[in-house]
């Protein structure tokens, strides 16, 4: 097997974060070429700011690819300009939640896409019969669950944080050891799989993402879409309350959705 690209999937969240300082430190060899970071430009002011530092101390280069805005294609959908073929597993008034979309669209193809790219091979052209790329996925000791091999032939996956035997607390101590910021939480604005203390925590630190995701929570219950299923029954809060109307002061977290115990590739929340 001849390794032609070791690139870290980057979510600037707590995990990747961490991984890709450490890989910094050389306590991960060999160093990486890149991280990517796939930007569904709906996450909160602080995954940004965190994701500029990141770009500022790692020794390799940090690659932004987005296949647009997630939250605009929510809108659009919803006031019938659209149809949206890309969406988040909202809770619906019926019960259950719709199926994810969201997540392949948005981060698991824009990342396969710079990937291709890297390793020179244009739009069309088949990928190599034998692994040419290792992609380093920051899901934790915690997570193995989730870790699952790579969808193309020429692509291996790597989970560092499991080899290390790091769990996510594991890799918070790293990074206060280190004097570095604490990572924030990496997902959209208007996740479903919030719990309430990342709802309130929103809220009540950053104002403008959390009123970013009242609105789109408002869109998919007054949207006119002719093409949407269930129209009318979205919610962004499992409780299948108006997120504006939620009292999260004094709402349990036992029980809430969470978005490690849900699939999504090593992609998302990392």
């Amino acid at each position: 097997m001849t390794i032609r690209l070791r690139v870290i999937s980057l979510g600037a969240g707590v995990q990747s974060s961490t991984l890709a300082l450490m890989a910094a430190h050389g306590e991960i060899s060999p160093i990486p070429d890149a991280a990517i970071f796939a930007d569904t430009q709906s996450e909160p002011a602080a995954v940004y700011r965190h994701l500029e530092w990141l770009e500022s101390v790692l020794p390799f280069p940090v690659y932004r690819v987005s296949t647009g805005s997630l939250r605009q294609s929510i809108l659009s959908a919803m006031a019938g300009h659209s149809r949206m073929d890309a969406r988040p597993p909202f809770h619906t008034a019926r019960g259950g939640m719709l199926n994810r979309q969201c997540t392949a669209d948005y981060k698991i193809d824009p990342i396969q896409r710079k990937i291709r790219e890297l390793i020179g091979l244009l739009p069309r052209q088949r990928g190599p019969k034998t692994p040419a790329v290792e992609q380093w996925i920051g899901i934790s000791l915690d997570e193995v669950i989730r870790a699952r091999p790579a969808r193309k032939r020429y692509v291996v996956n790597r989970w560092p944080l499991i080899e290390a035997r790091m769990s996510r607390h594991d890799c918070l101590r790293w990074c206060e050891r280190h004097g570095y910021p604490t990572p924030p939480k990496s997902a959209c604005t208007f996740c479903p799989y919030h719990s309430d203390a990342q709802w309130r925590a929103l809220r009540d630190d950053d104002p403008e993402s959390f009123a970013d995701a009242v609105a789109i929570d408002q869109a998919i219950r007054n949207g006119i879409g002719p093409r949407l299923p269930n129209g009318g029954g979205w919610f962004v809060h499992r409780s299948c309350v108006p997120l504006a109307d939620v009292d999260l002061s004094t709402l349990a977290d036992h029980g809430q959705l969470d978005l490690f115990g849900n699939e999504c590739e090593g992609m998302c929340g990392v």
